[in-house]
């Protein structure tokens, strides 16, 4: 009993001496830390409230984190707010999307679409197939056809981690969707689920360069030979930063990045501003030309708008060399896009938002005739039903979106795309971090989305009388103005006729 008693004490002792010592040691922590702090230059809030002042930079960190579940109201906070999202994470987990007791939005808003409901509405005996559009039809010797409505814009594999890309590539197949490469190059992530791809070009010409960074007809060869490679895009500039390359910091580059984009490993991946080789639209046009005829696919070219002007010479151009010279789509995005890292003079000044630029695009190939010739694909914070269904009122064939697949992943808006440091495990290559991100799981949200997308813009579409999405119009729909009235969106965009010929825009033109 006596020993028993002594083993006790001695674990007692010891337990307070643990005690001591760590108290002992956050001690010499905490006085090291005010030394610091009151020695320091850098931070006035710390020099001038030593300890005390590091809670002020916690807190602004946490806040990134927090924000959203205990500040924010359901419709204020950006880039997206919390109605936005939640429909994107219901959809993606195939949950119900009702709602109750009205609306949470305001309808009288500057700027808000609303629908314009049919008394007699679409039966669902009645409703059609989303209806197939084919890309580069007579113009490609393999033109692309498919029935998807919403799918995958770029981000590359750097950009995202390796099971992000592998969830996308695989909710994509599930779908029947595309999935956009980004500048990133092609990486086995990408084949490995068999989905639909679009190549992007971008400025640096990653996994289509010569050892100069020129294109190079072999490699894009290469490339095409890939049957799920369906189109290549050349990306002439983003929504998060027209005008500015394309930007992957150094601790994102790994060694296998840096083999698929040749470049080296560890430091940042700056794509220049622009492409050397397209300095005008018939270097453009040239450009479209030489992939087209090595590759067989269809070719567009991805831009924001921001001067118009350029359209009018890029259409004479075309009417000039023949239809058959025009890119087989264009890729409209808007300036309210962007998932990767960007200036933020980039970010919130630079570019037209979709609401501006998509119709004057539609408008502009109507008044040129080459609507029916030239796709148009429009990304650019498309992540709800009626979004995507403005989308098509305006003319746009098809939707692309990154940020709505990267909610269906479990992003939280953490804004850490750019650090590593993503807590969900989509834009980071810690391993730790990408710990939490099963591919597989989040491939059927993914789809999941994909499809909800489809049969909710289906549901405004026969709301509004018509069979199936693509049949929407600009009737379809009115604006609210800046005095909260709706105007119908054919007053404000009035359709060009796309009957005009060329010619009779011409001499309108020198008239």
């Amino acid at each position: 009993m006596a020993s028993v008693h002594g083993w006790v004490v001695n674990i007692l002792q010891f337990s307070v001496l643990i005690f001591i010592f760590i108290i002992g040691l956050i001690f010499l922590i905490l006085v090291y830390m005010y030394l610091a702090d009151i020695n320091q230059n850098k931070q006035a809030i710390r020099r001038n409230y030593p300890l005390i002042g590091r809670f002020r930079y916690l807190f602004e960190h946490l806040g990134e984190f927090f924000r959203q579940y205990f500040f924010a109201m359901d419709r204020e906070e950006l880039p997206f707010n919390r109605a936005q999202r939640n429909w994107v994470y219901r959809a993606a987990k195939n949950l119900d999307s009702t709602i109750a007791f009205g609306s949470t939005r305001a309808l009288n808003q500057a700027g808000d679409i609303l629908f314009l409901s049919c008394p007699f509405p679409t039966l669902s005996e009645d409703a059609a197939e989303i209806s197939p559009v084919t890309i580069g039809k007579d113009y490609c010797r393999t033109p692309y056809t498919t029935s998807s409505l919403y799918n995958i814009s770029g981000m590359s594999y750097g950009a995202l981690s390796s099971p992000a890309v592998r969830a996308l590539a695989y909710g994509a197949k599930k779908a029947g969707i595309w999935m956009n490469t980004g500048e990133g190059a092609l990486s086995p992530f990408h084949l490995e689920a068999g989905c639909d791809l679009v190549f992007q070009i971008g400025t640096a010409k990653y996994g289509v360069r010569n050892q100069k960074g020129e294109l190079c007809d072999h490699t894009l060869k290469t490339i095409a030979a890939y049957e799920q490679v369906r189109m290549f895009e050349i990306k002439m500039s983003q929504g998060a930063k027209p005008g500015k390359g394309g930007i992957l910091p150094g601790k994102k580059v790994t060694p296998l990045i840096a083999k698929i984009r040749g470049i080296p490993v560890g430091q940042d991946s700056i794509s220049p501003n622009g492409h050397p080789d397209i300095r005008n639209v018939e270097d453009l046009l040239d450009m479209i030309s030489r992939i087209r005829t090595v590759t067989g696919k269809p070719v567009g070219f991805k831009a924001v708008l921001g001067h118009t002007e350029w359209l009018d010479e890029l259409f004479q151009a075309i009417h000039k060399r023949g239809v058959e010279a025009a890119p087989d789509f264009i890729t409209l995005d808007g300036a309210d896009g962007g998932t990767g890292a960007a200036p933020q003079s980039l970010m919130d000044y630079m570019g037209l938002p979709l609401k501006r630029s998509l119709p004057y695009l539609i408008d502009k190939l109507n008044e040129y005739n080459l609507k029916s010739r030239v796709k148009v694909i429009c990304s650019g914070k498309l992540i709800n039903p009626s979004d995507v269904a403005w989308a098509l009122c305006m003319g746009a064939d098809f939707v692309t979106s990154a940020r709505g697949f990267m909610f269906a992943l479990g992003c939280i808006q953490a804004l850490q795309c750019n650090k590593n440091t993503c807590p969900t495990g989509i834009t980071t290559h810690n391993p730790k971090l990408q710990r939490g991100l099963d591919y597989q799981d989040k491939a059927q949200r993914v789809a999941q989305l994909a499809q909800n997308m489809a049969y909710e813009v289906g549901i405004i579409a026969h709301s509004c009388g018509v069979r199936e999405p693509r049949q929407l119009t600009r009737s379809h729909a009115q604006l609210i103005n800046e005095k909260g009235l709706p105007i119908p969106l054919t007053e404000l965009y009035p359709d060009v006729s796309a009957n005009t010929s060329y010619q009779d825009v011409n001499q309108k033109e020198q008239a």
